[in-house]
């Protein structure tokens, strides 16, 4: 008979005619053991970009960002990765409220013991849930279900997550050009504006862009204009 081999939530067992192996999840004490967390949280990390992009804010956010710089006719400044960074700090300033409640509910009891793995992720995505329902208009729940021809559900609760998650991002991505059109218009003004001066004077050769791009940097600056769109990403999650 083969002793059973030690180890963090691994035991060996010997049958009669051949050996088997069990995986135990939790340890001696009932908490996940430190193989299995672990494990969970290099799969998290894994997948964490997906999560980040398609279930919390960080689209609207750096699409907007982008949109701001292509409207001042900044091709390299600020720069991607400042443009980045910004976005996700401001999504981590957003979505503290949702992720402080999973964590709440979700990860610290299945850490104490208290839920297993299955009874965490059930509870653990429902403030997600929650915040996507929030954020999503009806047309694109309607579109998604329709296109993934299912039926329409009776209530946004019963909505799955298969069809929650692309009907989230198609919202925030309409939201994000709505806000990049409003943003859009008074540089294209601008624009207008110094083009048409140019050609009544008879200057050809001297593209627009040189004149207006000083202007529009000023009024930016005056009207505190990255203030002023943080200000309406981070107003337009308020609940």
């Amino acid at each position: 008979m083969t002793a059973p081999v030690p180890g963090a939530g691994f035991a060996l067992a010997a049958g009669a005619a051949d050996n088997l192996v069990t995986f135990e999840v939790n340890g001696p004490d009932g908490t996940p053991a430190s193989a299995v967390v672990v494990l969970l949280a290099v799969t998290v990390l894994s997948v964490a970009p997906s999560l980040m992009l398609l279930m919390t804010s960080f689209t609207k956010m750096l699409v907007v960002l982008s949109l701001t710089r292509n409207a001042l006719g900044l091709q390299t400044s600020p720069p991607t990765q400042v443009l980045t960074g910004l976005a996700l700090f401001l999504t981590i300033f957003v979505m503290t409220p949702v992720l402080t409640e999973v964590n709440d509910v979700a990860l610290q009891p299945y850490l104490d013991g208290r839920l297993d793995l299955a009874q965490a992720v059930d509870v653990g995505v429902v403030p997600l849930r929650e915040f996507m329902l929030a954020h999503t208009r009806g047309e694109e729940l309607a579109l998604v279900t329709r296109a993934a021809e299912l039926p329409l559900p009776a209530a946004r609760d019963e909505v799955p997550l298969t069809t929650l998650i692309p009907a989230f991002v198609l919202s925030e991505l309409r939201s994000a050009f709505v806000i990049g059109f409003v943003v859009f218009v008074p540089f294209l003004v601008i624009d207008l504006v110094v083009s048409s001066a140019l050609m009544s004077m008879g200057i050809m050769m001297l593209p627009p862009v040189v004149i207006s791009l000083p202007f529009k940097l000023l009024l930016f600056v005056l009207v505190d204009g990255w203030g002023l769109l943080v200000t309406a990403l981070v107003g337009s999650y308020a609940t």
